[in-house]
C-alpha cells in the first residue's frame, strides 16, 4: 500500500497520477451516470404519474442538492490544502457509496430527497481532482489535462447512462445498487493506488474558516480580479448547463416519447462526442490558438446547440445539435487553464472550492429555472406550447457568458495568499 502521504511526485510520475485521478473521476462519473436515466422517473412514481408535478419535484431535488454542496465545497476545498487531496477524495468516495445504498432502499419521495442531500455532501472528487491536476501538471499544459478529465467525464456518461438505461427498464433501484458498488470499488482503488499530490510545504499552515464558508470563498474569489470574472464564466456556463439534468428526460419523454431506453443511447452518443472533443481536440485546439480563443470558441458552440435543441420538433433534429453543442466541452479546460494560472499551490483547492461552491450555487437557480419554465410551458396556463423554451433560456445566459469571456480571458503571473490575509478581509 501507497503511503498516506508522499513529499512530491516527481516529473516521471506524473503520468502515473494523472491516470489515477481520471480512473478516480471516471468511477465516479459513471456512479452518477447510471442513475441519470431513472432517478426522473422514480421522482415521477413517487409524485403519482403526473409529469408536470414531477418536472417540479425534479427541480426541488436539482436545488436542494446543489444548496449543500455550495455550503460544502469550500470546506471539502480549504481541507485538500491543509491536509491534501488524497484524504477529500477518499472520503468523497466512500460517502457516495453509502449513499447509492440508502437511496436505493429508499420507500418514499422524502427519504429519496434526504439521500440526494447526502450526495451534495460527499460529492467532493471533482472539485479535488482539479487541484490534483494543478498540482502535478505544468501550466502550459493544464488544459490538455483538465481535457483528460473532461474525457473521463465523458466516458462517464457513455457507460453510465447505458447500462443505467439497461437496469432500469428491469427496475428503476437496480442503477442505484450498481452505482453503490461502483463508488465502494472506487474508494478500495483510491486507498491502495492513489498518491497524494500536495507536498506538506506546500499545503496551508492552518484550515482556513475565513475562505471554508460560502461567503467567504466569493471573497477569496474578488482578490484576484482576473479570476474573479472567469469565476463568473464558470458560474454562467454552469448555470447553463444545468438544463440537461433539469429536464432533458422529462423533455424527451413528452417531446418524443423516449423512455429510459432511448435516453441512455442518447446519452451515450453526448459521452461519446465529449470523448472525441477532450481526447483529440482541446489540446490541439489550445495550443494552436491558445487559451482564450478556445474559450470564446466553445462557449459559441454551445449557444448555437441549445438553438438547435430549442427548436427541433422531430428527435432527429435534436440528434444533429449534439456535435455542435460537443464543441462546447473545449471551454472548459481552457478556463481552468486560465485560472490555475492565477493562483499559487497553496491556494488551488481553495480556489476550486469557491468555484464548485459557485457551480452548486448554479445549481441552486439551475433547476427551478428551467424545470420551471418547462413545467409552465407545457402546462395549461403557458400562452403557447414550448417544450424548448429551458434551452432557448441557457443559449440566453450562454451568450452573455460569451461577452464576459471576451473581457476577462486573459494571462497573468499566479500570486498566492499571504498567511493570515484571509482573516483579514473578513
Amino acid at each position: 500500500m501507497l503511503p498516506d502521504v508522499t513529499e512530491s511526485i516527481v516529473p516521471r510520475a506524473r503520468k502515473a497520477a494523472l491516470t489515477f485521478i481520471f480512473i478516480t473521476v471516471l468511477i465516479d462519473v459513471l456512479s452518477f451516470g447510471l442513475i441519470i436515466p431513472v432517478l426522473p422517473h422514480l421522482i415521477e412514481q413517487f409524485a403519482g404519474g403526473d409529469t408536470v408535478h414531477a418536472a417540479y419535484w425534479v427541480g426541488v431535488f436539482g436545488t436542494v442538492f446543489a444548496v449543500i454542496q455550495f455550503v460544502c465545497s469550500p470546506i471539502q476545498g480549504a481541507l485538500s490544502d491543509r491536509y491534501g487531496r488524497r484524504p477529500v477524495i477518499l472520503l468523497s468516495c466512500l460517502g457516495l457509496g453509502l449513499d447509492f445504498i440508502f437511496m436505493a432502499l429508499a420507500n418514499s419521495l422524502p427519504w429519496l430527497l434526504v439521500g440526494r442531500m447526502i450526495s451534495g455532501m460527499t460529492s467532493a472528487s471533482f472539485s479535488t481532482a482539479n487541484a490534483y491536476i494543478a498540482d502535478v501538471t505544468e501550466p502550459q499544459h493544464r488544459a490538455k489535462s483538465f481535457g483528460m478529465i473532461g474525457a473521463a467525464f465523458g466516458l462517464g456518461f457513455i457507460i453510465g447512462p447505458l447500462i443505467g438505461g439497461q437496469l432500469g427498464a428491469f427496475d428503476l433501484r437496480l442503477p442505484f445498487w450498481f452505482a453503490a458498488g461502483l463508488a465502494l470499488v472506487n474508494f478500495l482503488y483510491g486507498w491502495f493506488v492513489l498518491p497524494e499530490s500536495l507536498p506538506v510545504e506546500k499545503r496551508s499552515a492552518r484550515f482556513d474558516w475565513s475562505h471554508a464558508n460560502p461567503l467567504g470563498s466569493l471573497v477569496l474569489l474578488k482578490r484576484y480580479p482576473q479570476v474573479f470574472g472567469l469565476a463568473a464564466v464558470v458560474f454562467i456556463a454552469n448555470l447553463a448547463h444545468y438544463v440537461y439534468p433539469s429536464v432533458f428526460v422529462l423533455f424527451a419523454d413528452f417531446r418524443y416519447q423516449w423512455g429510459p431506453l432511448e435516453v441512455s443511447w442518447v446519452l451515450a452518443a453526448v459521452g461519446v462526442c465529449s470523448v472525441i472533443v477532450n481526447v483529440l481536440l482541446v489540446g490541439r485546439v489550445v495550443k494552436r490558438i491558445g487559451e482564450r480563443r478556445a474559450l470564446l470558441f466553445g462557449l459559441t458552440c454551445g449557444v448555437a446547440g441549445f438553438v438547435v435543441y430549442a427548436f427541433a420538433d422531430l428527435g432527429w433534429m435534436f440528434l444533429l445539435g449534439i456535435p455542435v453543442s460537443a464543441l462546447w466541452a473545449i471551454a472548459s479546460p481552457a478556463t481552468q487553464a486560465l485560472i490555475t494560472r492565477q493562483v499559487g499551490a497553496d491556494v488551488q483547492g481553495r480556489i476550486q472550492g469557491a468555484l464548485m461552491g459557485l457551480i452548486s450555487l448554479a445549481g441552486i437557480l439551475g433547476p427551478a429555472l428551467f424545470a420551471g419554465s418547462f413545467g409552465f410551458f407545457i402546462g395549461p396556463h403557458s400562452p403557447r406550447p414550448l417544450p424548448g423554451a429551458p434551452f432557448l433560456i441557457a443559449a440566453a445566459l450562454l451568450s452573455f457568458g460569451v461577452a464576459i469571456a471576451w473581457r476577462y480571458a486573459r494571462i497573468g503571473p499566479a500570486t498566492s495568499i499571504p498567511d493570515g490575509a484571509g482573516a483579514a478581509t473578513e
